[in-house]
């Protein structure tokens, strides 16, 4: 079953097996006319911060028991892996300075300043209303929906996993891992604080089976989503999954390289593993509504 929203797709399997829950937010690449004319930067190189394609890399899990949660509006225009609070002053009109966390300083608040390499995306400053606008159109619904997904998993199965899918470009880890090997995945759950250890071994294990060279929260341990969800004290847990964009993407082009279908039948043994790992029957087992 598939539910649209102006912010988001859901698809849901029709039997829930798994109190996995599988984000993507920031794969989106809905560019409205308007913001593409609002911006310095070219329709390709706006997309050079978007987790391109994540989407259809994964598609195939809600046909596994597990939901999907898309996000539509790109990671430019609004970035769901931030606080809602978390304006930048040099952006936006009447916000006033104060302390700062380093993502709002390099331009990468919830209304982004730049993209990748620090590239400005506007001309000027925007509005405090748009600015408030957009978190409340996109960023409140988005964020709304996954509380629901985990609190359903949560139910259901006692414990709830989200598995937020991101992508990274190839610079940031091709200098890791062995001597000129680099790394492929890197698993970011804030060093133990936003999920069960067992749980990113799990992950971790299913990746290195199929030959993936795996990193820990290094360089990316994990942004607003894993911070906010991950409480593993309660049992809910959070997980973030970071894919060298050189196993699937153009990224000169930010188009699908030929190598994308082999990527995508390796995530889905993967992760099909992980899901199996971890399915059981609800409680009160229920189709996914």
């Amino acid at each position: 079953m598939s539910l649209s929203h102006l912010a988001y797709e859901l698809k849901d399997p029709e039997v829930l097996r798994s109190p996995i829950v599988f984000a993507s937010p920031h794969s989106g690449r809905e560019y409205s006319k308007e913001f593409l004319q609002s911006s310095v930067l070219d329709a390709r190189v706006i997309r050079s911060s978007e987790d391109a394609y994540v989407d259809q890399l994964i598609d195939f899990i809600p046909e596994m028991g597990a939901p999907l949660l898309l996000a539509k509006m790109p990671r430019a225009y609004v970035d769901l892996n931030r606080a809602a609070d978390e304006l930048d002053p040099s952006l936006i009109n009447d916000v006033h300075s104060r302390a700062q966390n380093p993502r709002i300083t390099s331009g990468l608040g919830v209304i982004p300043r730049v993209v990748s390499n620090a590239r400005a995306i506007y001309r000027g400053k925007l509005s405090k209303p748009e600015a408030l606008a957009r978190i409340d159109h996109y960023w409140f619904p988005y964020h709304r929906a996954l509380q629901r997904l985990l609190s359903r998993a949560h139910a259901c199965f006692g414990y709830s996993l989200l598995i937020d899918m991101h992508s990274m470009p190839h610079e940031a880890v091709a200098h890791l891992g062995k001597p000129n090997q680099g790394i492929d995945v890197v698993l970011g759950d804030r060093y133990g604080a936003s999920a069960d250890i067992a749980l990113g071994d799990l992950i971790e294990q299913a990746f290195e089976t199929h030959k993936f060279r795996v990193s820990r929260n290094v360089p990316f341990a994990g942004a607003y989503i894993t911070q906010r969800y991950g409480q593993p004290g309660q049992s809910k847990h959070v997980v973030q999954v970071e894919l060298d964009r050189a196993l699937y993407l153009d990224e000169v082009e930010v188009v699908p390289s030929e190598r994308f279908e082999e990527l995508k039948d390796r995530l889905k043994s993967v992760l099909g593993y992980v899901i199996e790992e971890t399915a059981q029957p609800p409680a009160n087992r229920l189709a996914a509504e």
